[in-house]
């Protein structure tokens, strides 16, 4: 098995971080092996939604310290790891937020450094309540958050809360975190997986286009002013009112069903 289990099951992809005995850090191979399961999701049109998590005690301790070394081509170490974020990381969270299909992430443990961006880069976030969200980069490392955190936590939580966040080294257990809006909900460890199974199952009957349509409204209106989000919204339903999703959507609505959208075309 390799560090990340790929299971479709009823047209929802299952992705485990499979690194257990060191807490799923993100290594290159793990970092792939994500990458590689992407792909897998972009090229099949049986895919409906993604739940992500990890296996054992852990979600994702972000990277794994223990295994950097300084390169022996005369590079610095510095240069190793920004060249390798550059040519994985980066786009593995890119590739993560344009997958053509909602994904949810279930937290099952720490969720602790470069974890907390791989997280949040889901659309929809749940932590067992035993779960907590850590940032150590700054306080133990004199080191920025990366993976996308410094641009995911103050969106979620404000710049205020982001920088408590960064700077004072303390755990954000579960129930803060959905207090404060980092998440979606903490959910009882027994039932967390069932529990992310449900929303993703939901999420599974939504018009294919819904999950791209929220993301970029959403992120749009965090630099439109209120009249070009307006004039956005308004010219979006210009296209959106004539797909054939909305004609289902209204035609259930007038015979007082469950609207049945159609699945994704074939890449």
């Amino acid at each position: 098995m390799g560090p990340v289990l790929y299971e479709l099951n009823e047209g929802i992809a299952t992705l485990t971080l499979n690194l257990p005995s060191k807490l799923n850090p993100v290594a290159l191979d793990l970092q792939q092996a994500l990458r590689e399961c992407f792909a897998r999701v972009r090229s099949d049109s049986q895919v409906r939604a993604v739940l992500l998590t990890g296996a054992g005690k852990a979600f994702c301790v972000g990277a794994d310290l223990s295994a950097m070394r300084p390169p022996e081509d005369g590079q610095t170490l510095g240069d190793q790891t920004a060249d390798w974020m550059q040519t994985m990381s980066n786009p593995l969270i890119q590739e993560l937020r344009e997958l053509p299909v909602p994904v949810v992430c279930a937290v099952n443990g720490p969720a602790a450094g470069a974890g907390v961006g791989l997280a949040l880069a889901c659309d929809i976030v749940v932590a067992a309540r035993s779960a907590y969200f850590y940032l150590p980069f700054l306080p133990k490392l004199g080191i920025v958050p990366d993976l996308g955190c410094t641009w995911f936590v103050p969106r979620r939580v404000g710049p205020a809360r982001a920088m408590g966040m960064a700077l004072l080294d303390e755990k954000l257990n579960a129930e803060t975190a959905a207090q404060w809006g980092l998440i979606w909900a903490a959910i009882d460890d027994g039932p967390l997986l069932l529990e992310a199974l449900k929303i993703a199952q939901r999420l599974a009957q939504l018009p294919v286009h819904a999950v791209h349509e929220a993301r970029h409204a959403i992120e749009r209106s965090e630099r439109h002013t209120l009249a070009e989000q307006l004039h956005y919204e308004s010219e979006r339903q210009r296209e959106l009112i004539e797909r054939p999703s909305f004609a289902e959507g209204v035609m259930a609505f007038l015979q007082k069903r469950a609207p049945v959208f159609p699945p994704r075309a074939t890449p």
